[in-house]
């Protein structure tokens, strides 16, 4: 029999991702030992964070001042309650850690990362702008700050101050550690225990082997759940997919690697700690297949800009204000309708070489490196951004033609091309680029484009302007094939404001906490049903702050 392996520690962090990098530099800076544990090698230390595009939402910033935006806690707090839907009696914690949130992101969020070295690029984006009325879902305003050095670089900080403490033998970090169990001792949680795997050297988002080598138990004061969401396991996606959604689709790409798989909510569970809001989860329509995979159904998001026309699988263009760009979830619910897996953009080159950004850090070299030279070439010259012309020339999912039967011809060869309706799709095309003859128009997409033209961060490097889709002049025509793509869970562990676990009663459970994405981005559910974009990693930030300061103050 396996002897176990004991390590002890005044707080131990369950999971490295960017929530756990925070409340473990706060837990050392407090003078606390701190051990972190993840089931990955040390190459993944970050997490999910590390592959994101960096956003982060902030209110009245300097940024967005700069850029003619103005910008308030009471719009944003109108903008995030109305987004959110609270209904609950669940969302007690949730409401209260939404209002917290606010109120950092519209104060010290922004001084506090700029003192660790992280900037930020001066266009602010405007994502989920909604197109309902003023207290329907969306930003009433841009709010997406890209940050200098996209992911990588709100991780670089928080990773750099845990190696120092770990140099100076105040952080123990353990990869290849998997809990199975929290323990406890007359009601408190006193720790974890559960697998040692066999070492990897499995690059980072590369799925690593589940062989067990070893056992582990560690005993602690106080214990932190950063263990991120469900993304990355399909079937418990279906599992918990919400009925207000249709049915899952059959077919998804993973937007988030395989170790994303949910595998601390029932140890969770098991230890008291009450999840709620399961059903709500946020996931993309704008997902397409990776032509370079790195993990397992690898699938990108484009982040559109708002002129390429939306059609569902059969043809139908989506109705007003489902635009690209505008809601992500309504757009979900719409597609589910459909009876299908997969809709389309089409679009014309002039668009993609405006308006196509793709998430991720390494989708983003120019901003992932710093490189301005490489930024204005791919932001403002001519052409698509390099990594957006790699999936033209080699992905599965982007079709380029002259004319337009030709194009329907190649989506229709695409599987699941079948069922697209060749008139349907020339219909709503050709019905489009009629109106764009004179500046009138009852299209909604077309006066809307004009509208966010107004803004000149979209009209410097985000918006197209208006022009005829079937005019040559502005070919070739595209049309990519879009798929459900997974990403973040928006319920999980409840928790008061300290972070502290709380059981089905409401109780506190003594010793443990519990951050980012395993908590819902805070008290189990702060988002509600739906996000503002660029608040999951604000939510990581937050709400491990809080917990790696509460669990360092209680022990």
């Amino acid at each position: 029999m396996t002897t176990a392996s004991r390590h002890h520690a005044d707080v131990l962090v369950i999971g490295w991702g960017l929530s756990g990098l925070v409340a473990a530099t706060e837990a050392a800076a407090a003078g606390r030992r701190v051990v972190v544990v993840d089931q990955e090698p040390r190459t993944g230390l970050g997490g999910q964070a590390f592959w994101s595009f960096g956003g982060l939402f902030f209110v009245d910033s300097p940024e967005q001042r700069r850029m003619g935006i103005t910008d308030s806690l009471d719009l944003a707090r109108q903008d995030w309650f109305a987004t959110a839907g609270f209904d609950r009696d669940e969302d007690h914690w949730p409401r209260q850690w939404a209002d917290a949130y606010l109120q950092f992101a519209a104060s010290e969020k922004r001084a506090w990362l700029r003192e660790k070295g992280v900037g930020f690029f001066p266009v602010v984006g405007w994502a989920e702008r909604g197109g309902y009325t003023a207290t329907g879902p969306g930003n009433s305003v841009p709010r997406f700050h890209v940050t200098w050095g996209t992911g990588p670089g709100v991780v670089a900080p928080f990773q750099a101050a845990i190696e120092a403490a770990e140099a100076q033998g105040r952080i123990t970090i353990l990869p290849r550690h998997r809990v199975t169990a929290l323990t406890d001792a007359d009601g408190v949680v006193t720790g974890a225990a559960g697998d040692v795997l066999a070492p990897s050297g499995a690059a980072r988002g590369v799925a690593s082997s589940r062989e067990v080598v070893g056992a582990f138990e560690i005993t602690a004061g106080a214990t932190i759940v950063c263990a991120g969401g469900i993304g990355g396991n399909h079937e418990l996606v279906r599992a918990q997919w919400p009925a207000s959604l249709g049915n899952p689709p059959t077919h998804m790409v993973a937007g988030v690697p395989s170790y994303v798989d949910g595998s601390m909510q029932p140890v969770a569970q098991r230890a008291g700690a009450h999840l709620i809001n399961g059903d709500r989860m946020w996931h993309y329509v704008e997902g397409i297949q990776n032509w370079d995979p790195i993990w397992p159904d690898h699938g990108i998001r484009i982040l559109p800009g708002p002129s390429s026309i939306w059609l569902d699988a059969t043809g139908t263009r989506l109705p007003v204000p489902l635009f690209p760009g505008f809601d992500t979830l309504g757009t979900l619910a719409h597609l589910r309708t459909t009876g299908h897996d997969h809709s389309w953009f089409v679009l014309s080159q002039k668009i993609i070489e405006k308006e196509f950004t793709l998430s991720g850090s390494e989708q983003n070299p120019d901003l992932t490196g710093k490189d301005v030279p490489l930024l204005l070439r791919s932001r403002l010259g001519k052409g698509a951004a390099g990594p957006v012309q790699a999936f033209l020339d080699r992905g599965a999912d982007f079709v380029v033609r002259r004319t337009l039967d030709e194009l329907i011809e190649g989506m229709q060869a695409l599987p699941g091309g079948r069922v697209l309706d060749a008139e349907a799709v020339r219909r709503e095309v050709e019905a489009r680029d009629r109106e764009l003859v004179n500046d009138f128009t009852k299209d909604a997409q077309i006066a809307m484009l004009r509208s966010a033209r107004a803004y000149r961060g979209d009209r410097l490097i985000r918006t197209a302007a208006p022009h005829r889709i079937l005019d040559p002049a502005n070919g070739p025509l595209i049309a990519v094939k879009l798929h459900v793509l997974t990403r973040k869970s928006l319920g999980g562990i409840e928790t008061d404001l300290s972070a502290r676990a709380l059981s089905h009663d409401g109780n506190r459970i003594r010793g443990l906490y519990a951050a980012g994405e395993a908590a819902g981005f805070g008290g189990g559910g702060v988002h509600g049903y739906r996000a503002l974009e660029g608040t999951f990693l604000g939510g990581c930030l937050f709400s491990g702050r809080i917990a790696g300061r509460a669990a360092a103050a209680a022990v």
